[in-house]
């Protein structure tokens, strides 16, 4: 990665043909939960009240790196980390950086993540009175004893009360983020949370199977047989569990881990999912631009360093060539309920499609290749036998 940030002529060429989106990563969390594995720190404390002005000096770096075409940010996702450990009035500090410097889009969409015990009502006013449009709040569980295993620290019914808050304080999309199958909850257990999600009203919920990643404390419970593995099984029945409720309340999937009431689905994470461009500010964060990623350095100090004397805090990067770029359309856009258009596949993985949908993963191919929920299920099975075929196809094409 250049010193500079400098992004390759070919790359800055596609700037503006898909939607920009910036994401701000806040490293700083006051406790770390056991199953956690992102780029996040608990005795940093100390660089949380200097961190507005580091990642508003990327962002001014980010503007002349990316020059001074015409750049509207359509989306902002500030996540972690907690970004709610920072003061407020400091996200607002970079969220009018982003507008200074790029200028936000007629109808943005500006999002946080929130732990429900960072935050109260003044705090949510506030966040709505500098521009913020939508909060996601990591609510996990409404059972103590899951809580407790997955070492959550909020008290079950904070999450609610902050949904309360937040539409009263004005926010239109508010999400809840929810995880299913930690060892020990039980089926009932797991419809109390989501029948707890829903009374709240959220018009958006994430829920995700809890995954054992290596170097957790978690799995270091596993290892020791502390705790079980998560049960491919049960972790099937509570998503197929959650998926009904959910559709039940007018909240449709439309990617295998989110739904949404209609116009309420999050746009920066689509722009991912969809190969859109972003610029990633904050240790650890990752961009895209035109086919080149890369991605900062980890340590905030390192980071700290690297922008105080005027450098990127890039740590490496990667020019994807366009095999690699139709492989990832594959993988991620066949996780949406648009689907995967079968022009995009090609003959020989159309094929592999078809017999897909003959044993019940996919129907299509009009107007696209779309998981069914059973496909739902097997998403990986089937976005690895896609892209398999797809990759053979390629390289016999060389």
């Amino acid at each position: 990665m250049p010193a500079s940030g400098a992004v390759p002529a070919a790359a800055l060429a596609e700037l503006g043909h898909r939607p920009f989106g910036i994401y701000v990563h806040v490293p700083f969390c006051v406790t770390r939960c056991g199953y956690c594995d992102f780029n996040t720190y608990t005795d940093l404390a100390g660089m949380q009240a200097s961190y507005a002005d580091t990642v508003i000096a990327e962002l001014e770096l980010a503007r002349r790196v990316l020059g001074e075409r015409d750049l509207p940010v359509e989306t902002v996702f500030f996540g972690g980390g907690t970004p709610t450990l920072l003061a407020a009035a400091d996200l607002g500090l970079i969220l009018a950086a982003i507008d200074r410097n790029f200028g936000l889009a007629p109808g943005a969409e500006v999002s946080t993540e929130a732990n429900p015990e960072t935050v109260d009502e003044r705090y949510l006013a506030t966040l709505r009175e500098q521009g913020f449009t939508r909060l996601s709040f990591g609510m996990q569980s409404a059972v103590p004893h899951v809580l407790t295993t997955l070492e959550r620290v909020h008290a079950p019914g904070r999450p609610q009360q902050c949904v309360r808050w937040a539409r009263e304080a004005g926010f239109e999309q508010v999400s809840l983020d929810l995880i299913y199958g930690t060892p020990g909850e039980s089926t009932a257990d797991w419809q109390e949370s989501i029948d707890a999600a829903l009374a709240a009203g959220p018009d958006h919920i994430s829920a995700y199977a809890l995954i054992v990643e290596e170097g957790t404390r978690l799995a270091a419970q596993v290892s020791r047989g502390v705790i079980p593995m998560p049960d491919d099984d049960d972790l099937a029945d509570k998503y197929i569990q959650a998926d009904g409720c959910f559709a039940a309340a007018g909240l449709s999937w439309y990617e295998v881990s989110n739904w949404s009431a209609p116009g309420a689905e999050c746009r920066h994470n689509i722009g991912y999912w969809r190969g859109a461009d972003w610029w990633g500010a904050g240790p650890g964060a990752h961009s895209h631009i035109g086919g080149v990623r890369w991605w900062n350095v980890r340590h905030p100090a390192a980071y700290t360093t690297a922008i105080g004397a005027g450098r990127s805090p890039g740590q490496g990067r990667e020019i994807l060539t366009p095999g690699d770029r139709r492989t990832e359309r594959i993988l991620l856009e066949t996780r949406l309920a648009t689907g995967i258009d079968q022009r995009v596949l090609g003959p020989a993985a159309g094929d592999v499609a078809a017999r897909l949908a003959a044993d019940g993963l996919l129907s299509g191919p009009d107007p696209a290749w779309i998981l069914t929920r059973r496909g739902r299920l097997l998403a990986d099975h089937v976005v690895r036998e896609l892209v398999v075929t797809s990759d053979q196809k390629s390289q016999a094409a060389h």
